[in-house]
């Protein structure tokens, strides 16, 4: 099943969209794609109301907001792939690189990403996101963390470098700028994800392939992560983390620039579809 936001920011419409790509008005369900209904059996309430034709079709078009409503915390994962460590010359971690990310940097897909003030370095990075869908606090092994996914999406982790890296070794100071986590377009139930590790992720700049990785090739995988993040912080319904970047960034061993304003970022992982936004100046 898929799940969408659909509408103008802060006025989004809750939705679930279908085998065909139709948007179903979700709102005599919930109020909003939020921890109360992840929590509350609404994943469930969302499909039977969809199997019973009772929702009422949305109209095409129209802006797509994040799939879900402003999560509580965004945990990122640093240096989870095997070629964007070597690409950065940095060791692969022994054990996952936890960062935080301002919940206010979600915004939709399509949205203007802003290139923030006095930046110079800005950079794009395709990741899975997860999203929790039950409270997540000392989980016995990963085995046990699939139970705690609500689904799957598509981020653009963008991230100012010289901030991260330069400017006192605060990673969260590079991270946390306005506009840098577009989020979506679906939150996709783990039923259509055969395999979180079987994943093509894909990003172009002004149509130029730079990033084309694969989830396979995580140095930690989805259900490690999760598991790992339980041990240090209790991860909540609606909390999306963010599991890493492959080769490909501006940052890397390559001849890639940075972003500019005017710009055009596209991303797409297999099956959760894709985003498209427009670089703009803060």
């Amino acid at each position: 099943m898929k799940l969408a936001r659909v509408g103008p920011l802060g006025r989004e419409l809750p939705a679930v969209v279908d085998d065909v790509g139709t948007r179903w008005d979700l709102s005599p369900v919930t109020a909003d794609i939020d921890a109360g209904f992840l929590a509350g059996g609404g994943l469930a309430r969302a499909r039977d109301s969809l199997a019973a034709g009772t929702l009422n079709e949305l109209p095409a078009g129209g802006r797509g907001g994040a799939p879900i409503a402003p999560p509580s915390t965004v945990v990122c994962i640093g240096l989870n792939y095997t070629d964007h460590a070597a690409e950065t010359g940095m060791a692969a971690p022994a054990e996952p690189i936890m960062f935080l990310k301002a919940p206010n940097t979600v915004i939709g897909p399509d949205d203007t990403v802003l290139i923030p003030r006095r930046s110079v370095k800005t950079d794009y990075e395709v990741e899975l996101a997860v999203v929790i869908g039950q409270t997540a606090r000392y989980l016995d092994s990963p085995a046990a963390a699939t139970d705690v996914i609500a689904g799957y999406t598509i981020t653009n982790d963008m991230s100012e470098r010289e901030f991260q890296l330069e400017r006192g070794g605060q990673w969260d100071k590079g991270k946390s700028c306005e506009t840098f986590n577009p989020l979506g377009p679906w939150l996709v139930t783990p039923d259509e994800v055969e395999d979180p590790q079987a994943l093509g992720l894909r990003l172009w700049v002004n149509g130029e392939l730079r990033q084309n990785g694969y989830t396979g090739n995580m140095i930690f995988d989805v259900a490690h992560i999760v598991w790992y993040l339980s041990q240090f912080l209790v991860l909540k319904p609606g909390d999306v983390v963010n599991t890493g970047t492959p080769a490909g960034v501006a940052v890397g061993a390559n001849d890639y620039g940075f972003l500019r304003a005017g710009d055009v970022v596209e991303l797409e992982i297999d099956g959760l579809g894709r985003q498209r936004q427009t670089v703009g100046q803060a």
